[in-house]
């Protein structure tokens, strides 16, 4: 695969899919600035990746803030000169209908979800535009695409990722290549934590979901780590504007 040498920025990268990510890219010889709002986390895999020969370092951002994200930028410029790739994936989530939220609720989901998105994007591409080229990887999901029950927020805004994925990539035609990827079940403290106040045991719970998979098992961060080092090689190059589905096959379950 042709992702190797490259500077990747990875926000969230410290936990579940950012972080099986920001240890792929930076196996497969990458440099890789691991972004994310949990410092200590971040400091030990900076210090482990780094013992073990790989270049990365740890950025503490929060996409939420524009302010933080100059910083990302301006750090990781500091650091390698460029940035070729980003892997766009910090994210938040949240219970709850429409008549369930409140405005704490919205702040969140969409201030990190959709708002963290465009300060972070704000301030990439025009690096990206500068160096004449650069890729671009959007963490959505296949909430984009189900209504899932009571999760009315989180659904829509990873609804609103799927059209800036298309307009970014009409946007910065001819520089800017920019794909999605659709993580479904994926066994992360993000699933996991959505298992609270169920009366079943969350193993139980988790092995039940995974029965209905199709591919009869739950994703795992490794898993989207290799498609996305793939969206983000030059290997698919001729991917842009549209997202990858990584759910084990969950878009095709009939409804009975």
């Amino acid at each position: 695969m042709s992702l190797e040498g490259k500077v990747i920025v990875v926000t969230g990268g410290t936990s579940g899919i950012g972080e099986g990510c920001s240890r792929h890219f930076a196996a497969l010889g990458n440099q890789v600035v691991i972004a994310s709002n949990q410092p200590e986390q971040g400091a030990a895999m900076q210090e482990e990746l780094q013992a073990a020969g790989h270049e990365a370092i740890f950025v503490e951002a929060d996409v939420s803030d524009e302010g933080s994200m100059q910083n990302l930028v301006t750090r990781t410029l500091a650091s390698y000169g460029r940035i070729d790739c980003l892997m766009s994936n910090a994210g938040a989530w949240c219970e709850g209908k429409v008549t369930d939220f409140n405005e704490a609720d919205w702040d969140l989901i969409f201030g990190v979800n959709v708002k963290g998105n465009f300060l972070l994007l704000k301030h990439v591409v025009p690096v990206m535009e500068e160096q004449g080229q650069g890729t671009i990887l959007i963490t959505s999901s296949v909430a984009a695409f189900i209504g899932f029950p009571a999760h009315a927020l989180y659904c829509a805004s990873k609804g609103a990722l799927e059209v800036l994925i298309r307009c970014m990539a009409t946007d910065y035609a001819g520089v800017i290549r920019t794909v999605g990827i659709c993580p479904g079940t994926i066994d992360t403290p993000m699933l996991r934590a959505s298992c609270a106040g169920w009366d079943t045991p969350e193993d139980e719970l988790l092995a039940d979901v995974a029965q209905k998979i199709p591919v009869r098992r739950l994703g795992t961060p490794e898993d989207v780590a290799k498609a996305a080092a793939f969206l983000l090689s030059d290997d698919a190059g001729y991917i842009n504007g549209s997202s990858v589905m990584m759910e084990g096959g969950t878009l095709a379950l009939p409804p009975w």
